[in-house]
């Protein structure tokens, strides 16, 4: 437990144990009255066509490999 001056003079102390998981508890006096908690980010949600205009794959991309191509990742 922290007090206000100790929070107001530690706060990016404080905020790097709360974004740790430790429980962050700030007290006026000796009665707690706030609780530092992480704010969960929402994760990131996948869109179809994202990729859209971004990549281009050549129109040769999937014609079989030549045999010396295969000799140059050494595979006969």
């Amino acid at each position: 437990m922290y007090t206000v001056h100790q929070a107001k003079t530690n706060l990016s102390k404080l905020l790097r144990k709360a974004e740790r998981g430790e429980r962050v508890v700030i007290a006026r006096g000796k009665k707690a009255i706030v609780e530092l908690t992480l704010v969960a980010s929402k994760p990131n949600k996948r869109v179809s066509g994202g990729w859209k205009g971004k990549i281009h794959i050549h129109s040769t991309f999937f014609d079989p490999i030549t045999k010396d191509e295969l000799a140059d990742w050494g595979i006969e």
